[in-house]
Parts: C-alpha cells; sequence; structure tokens
C-alpha cells in the first residue's frame, strides 16, 4: 500500500524559499509510475486549494495561478521523491502543504481514490 510523507516546511521571511519534499514508500520507482501526483495547501478558514500537479512521468505539469512562475513541481520516480520548490514566498502561501497521489490528475482534483499525507506547515511572516 502507498504511503506518502512530506518535509521540509518552516517558517521563514517574505521573499525566501523553501523545498518540500514528499516521499512515497510502498512502491518501487517503475510502479510509482502508475502515481500523478500533487501539491495541495489549506490555511485556516479557507478551503483546500491545488497548488500543482504532476503526471505518471512527470511530463507534464499544472500550476495555480497565484503561483506561477515562483513554484516548481518534480519528480524522482528512482528516488520515490515529490517536490515542491517554493520561492518568492509571501505570507499568502502560509498554509498546511499536503502530498497526494491518484491514477490520474482528474482524480486528484475530485479526491477519488487519492492517498494523502500528514501534511506540513508552511509559515511566511512579513
Amino acid at each position: 500500500q502507498l504511503q506518502l510523507v512530506e518535509s521540509g516546511g518552516g517558517l521563514v521571511q517574505s521573499g525566501g524559499s523553501l523545498t518540500l519534499s514528499c516521499v512515497a514508500t510502498g512502491a518501487t520507482g517503475s510502479t510509482l509510475e502508475r502515481y500523478a501526483f500533487g501539491w495541495f495547501r489549506r490555511a485556516p478558514g479557507k478551503e483546500r486549494e491545488a497548488v500543482s500537479l504532476i503526471s505518471t512521468r512527470g511530463r507534464a505539469t499544472n500550476y495555480t495561478d497565484s503561483v506561477k512562475g515562483r513554484f516548481t513541481i518534480s519528480r524522482d520516480n528512482d528516488k520515490s521523491t515529490i517536490y515542491l520548490q517554493m520561492n518568492s514566498l509571501t505570507p499568502d502561501d502560509t498554509a498546511a502543504y499536503f502530498c497526494a497521489a491518484s491514477s490520474h490528475w482528474s482524480k486528484l482534483l475530485r479526491g477519488e481514490d487519492t492517498i494523502w499525507g500528514q501534511g506540513t506547515q508552511v509559515t511566511v511572516s512579513s
């Protein structure tokens, strides 16, 4: 059974950078290619937001408008790890960030047959 563990969150100042990692266990690099991945975030009092998506082999990516040009999603199937590089952070980026996996990006958006990590907190001070 696939399990996801996020790390890399913390407290940074506005304009700073963080790299989040999501390590997947229970799947080899070859079987990991069966999954599309995404990074989601939720701030207190706000709806859960899809931040970025990446296809099964990393050939296609997608970003919400508010992070385009600042965030980069990538994956290394050999290391069973998905990354989110975050630059030029602002207080609006403060949220709990979650890694998620499913067989297709459309299922991630619907929360259908989706495996979730426990989350990592990102706090950006002004």
